[in-house]
């Protein structure tokens, strides 16, 4: 359980720096009328299914990516973050897409699978796991590396399959990350990581994820086939699940800021 715990404090810190690199500039701008809606509403919800004022509108000619483009130049979610890390579910601030098509979750699963940035996310946490010597019976130097590294591939492509295009299909759940972008950065913080647990469905209304958990946990159960039998415990499914939900959230809260970081930390575009 200590590689759980690791992942908690970790998980923790990185949602505290997040927090703490956005700083009063970017509060500043936000307008004084969001202010105060956003103090007075108890948690930040998805987009309903009309777009407000000044927003994009739903339109079935238009796709993820020009919602995107459309969106105001200091709350672009670009398709990838500093080159690396990949985007491609992130939806901007004020765009309000049509729901995906099955065709075009399953497009969302494979960008996230085979991304050249998987391989190297991959590569590293196996590389990780190795020296910690995680699961002791997938053994040694190259042919034990190898071991790690195609288990974790075939972990995250399942789980990219099941909560990103398979579930949602099934169930009838947007699963992309639609960016608040302004009000108290708490607020938004909040509404980021809670998104693992809360999405919209084909109409916009809020939803439970059902398809994130249950998607997580499911591949969680398909892996305990080709992880040595020592590692099969319910303590073992545990802390994995808890590990892939938790980095979900960490991912959606860095979504939410990146746009923050870049402008006022970093001074680049947000699609640098």
């Amino acid at each position: 359980m200590r590689s759980f715990f690791r992942t908690c404090v970790f998980s923790g810190v990185a949602l505290f720096l997040i927090f703490s690199c956005v700083g009063a500039d970017a509060q500043e701008t936000v307008p004084a009328a969001v202010k105060a809606e956003s103090s007075s509403a108890a948690l930040p919800d998805a987009p309903d299914g009309q777009a407000p004022a000044g927003q994009t509108e739903k339109n079935p000619n238009v796709t993820n990516r020009q919602a995107n483009k459309d969106a105001p130049a200091g709350q672009q979610q670009p398709k990838r973050i500093l080159g690396l890390m990949p985007n491609y579910r992130a939806v901007s601030a004020g765009a309000i897409p049509p729901p995906p098509t099955s065709k075009e979750s399953f497009k969302l699963a494979g960008q996230n699978t085979f991304d050249y940035s998987s391989f190297v996310f991959v590569g590293l946490t196996s590389l990780i796991a190795k020296g910690e010597d995680a699961h002791p019976q997938l053994g040694k130097m190259l042919p034990g590396y190898w071991a790690y590294t195609w288990r974790g591939f075939v972990d995250k492509a399942d789980g990219n399959y099941l909560v990103i295009w398979a579930l949602p299909t099934i169930l009838h759940e947007d699963e992309r990350f639609y960016a608040k972008g302004e009000g108290r950065k708490f607020n938004r913080g909040v509404y980021a990581a809670t998104r693992v647990f809360i999405t919209p469905n084909y109409q916009g209304k809020n939803t439970f994820n059902a398809a994130e958990l249950i998607g997580r946990g499911a591949a969680q159960g398909i892996s305990l086939s080709y992880y040595p039998s020592s590692d099969r415990t319910l303590g073992d499914f545990t802390e994995k699940f808890g590990y892939a939900v938790m980095r979900d959230a960490a991912t959606n809260a860095f979504r939410e800021f990146w746009p923050d970081i870049a402008t006022h930390v970093l001074h680049i575009h947000p699609k640098s």
